[in-house]
């Protein structure tokens, strides 16, 4: 049979159409750059991982259009809490308490946080970008090779169950191809790895009567983690997928099997009751940290999974991915439109590896020692009053985490931060416009929020100028190559709490510059 040859060229093309590939294509498309999308699969595989989205990433849904779209596809109900548990021993524990409280911080973001099955986020991204005339997708395809020379980069792929391939170049490529990325491979970007040498398996089962028994004790609750002292602070973790239906991981030994283990056992020994178990899906996956030392070498870039990758613990993958996507995908756009320069597109990675690098460290790796010590020390049948204890300090430290995670780029040097500032994962939540930080959500006299009146491009909010002050921030803005909207409102309790007149917000909604000053305005505004 002759081959089908396809050859194109693009301004962009995404290796992976994952949701961080599709997500990427779309914030691309919606700024009107010419994209091509290559994924293997025709169809988002049916496992049900990537669940819990925070209210950042909605906020990204709200900007592309179908964050309606995305909570319509949840598989809950959806007035069904979607919170979660920790628990010691067993999932059906006399010791548990409210666990990964995202509505702690929820005044500081525009949107609520979101639950649902990363296969479901991924249908409705995939109908999205199905709308945006500028992204062209290609499903079906693998890549086998990335080359670039001094003006373009040229991703080769073949047609998994055909005789189809591709030959497209564009000024840019973007590998979301996962852990195993390709495109990472052939540009010969290393990894920094971690390996905690643990076999896991992830169990996709349905469950009446373990929704009844978990809907009796902890009603409204979707997920937890089970601390057991012979897993040394590794979890056993149960998540549901809709009322009935349910996904497993924990560790096993490393000779496990399907054929050699009782793995419906498996899952009541760490529930602590036994009932029915229809198991769906049996899959094993090692335990592992891995870091890109760049995520970026000349023409070529990764994001998501394709970067770093990490134990399922805490949610923060698929989050993770899309503030890869959300990050480089105005800068890109800035770059080709012609008001970006090469300094911007290095950014992406100053500001997004330092990040993931401390959430590996300072938050996940950081939990299982914690939770490591904490069932090697206390055991509530030897000393209950000192496990009494410790486990209410486990609680105090669960809920500061949550205020802890809050990603900046104090460090950046596209940023007017502090002089000794760094990018980290690392953080606290605050109204006060800080220079690095998300934007925190102001309502405005008008009765808007202000994430309501953000443009596509730079946004400049300005508090309480008088006639003259805003006749010179026009003038000042008035030459500019590159997007800007002036928000101007007035400066009432509201917005005192922002503690600044002038608030400089990038295209993704973190804070360039926060002050009082016009003159400081403008030397910022001429170092874009």
């Amino acid at each position: 049979m002759i081959s089908r040859k396809i050859q194109k060229e693009y301004q962009v093309i995404i290796v992976g159409g994952g949701p961080v590939g599709v997500a990427l294509s779309i914030d691309l498309g919606l700024r009107g750059i010419h994209c091509a999308v290559i994924e293997k699969y025709e169809n988002p595989q049916p496992i049900p991982k990537g669940q819990n989205l925070t209210q950042r990433t909605m906020e990204h849904f709200y900007f592309w259009g179908i964050e309606e779209e995305l909570r319509a596809a949840r598989t809950m109900p959806r007035d069904f809490p979607i919170g979660g548990m920790t628990t010691y021993g067993t999932l059906i524990s006399d010791y548990a308490f409210p666990w990964l409280k995202r509505e702690l911080v929820r005044p500081y973001y525009f949107t609520d946080n979101e639950r649902l099955p990363q296969y479901a986020t991924e249908r409705v991204l995939r109908e999205k970008m199905a709308t945006v005339p500028t992204v062209d997708a290609y499903f079906g395809y693998t890549a086998v090779s990335v080359t670039q020379t001094e003006t373009s980069a040229i991703v080769m792929a073949e047609q998994r169950h055909g005789e189809g391939v591709l030959e497209l170049s564009a000024d840019y490529v973007v590998g979301c191809d996962g852990s195993r990325s390709v495109v990472r491979q052939q540009a010969s970007i290393t990894q920094a790895l971690s390996d905690h040498d643990k076999l896991m398996v992830l169990l996709v089962f349905r469950s009446a009567e373990l929704h009844d028994l978990v809907s009796e004790r902890y009603p409204g609750k979707s997920f937890f983690k089970v601390l057991h002292p012979d897993y040394e602070g590794y979890w056993r973790f149960f998540g549901r997928v809709d009322p009935h239906s349910w996904f497993f991981h924990c560790p096993v030994p490393p000779d496990t099997t399907e054929e050699n283990t009782d793995l419906k056992a498996l899952i009541q020994e760490a529930a602590g009751a036994e009932f029915t178990v229809d198991l769906e899906h049996i899959g094993f996956w090692d335990l592992r940290f891995a870091v890109a030392e760049t995520y970026r070498n000349g023409r070529v870039f990764i994001a998501g999974d394709a970067c770093h990758s990490h134990p399922p613990y805490g949610g923060y993958g698929i989050n993770m991915g899309f503030e890869d996507a959300r990050n480089l995908g105005w800068k890109l756009a800035a770059k080709l439109q012609g008001w970006g320069n090469d300094a911007l597109l290095d950014s992406y990675s100053l500001e997004r590896q330092p990040v993931f690098a401390t959430l590996a460290e300072q938050f996940i790796a950081h939990s299982i020692e914690v939770d490591r010590q904490f069932v090697a020390t206390y055991n509530p049948t030897v000393d209950e009053a000192a496990f009494k204890q410790a486990w209410q300090s486990e609680q105090v430290e669960a809920t500061n985490d949550i205020d802890k995670f809050e990603p900046n780029y104090e460090g950046s040097p596209i940023v007017a931060g502090p002089a000794n500032g760094v990018c980290t994962a690392i953080g606290s939540h605050q109204f006060a416009a800080r220079p690095g930080h998300h934007l925190t959500p102001l309502t405005l006299s008008n009765g808007q929020n202000v994430y309501e009146q953000l443009g596509d491009g730079f946004s400049l909010l300005a508090f309480g100028l008088n006639d003259e002050e805003i006749q010179t921030v026009e003038e000042q803005i008035s030459n500019l190559s590159f997007p800007l909207k002036i928000i101007l409102d007035s400066l009432d309790e509201e917005r005192l709490r922002a503690e600044s007149k002038l608030i400089l917000v990038r295209p993704d909604h973190f804070i360039m510059w926060a002050g009082n000053s016009i003159s400081t305005l403008k030397e910022i505004l001429l170092k874009i």
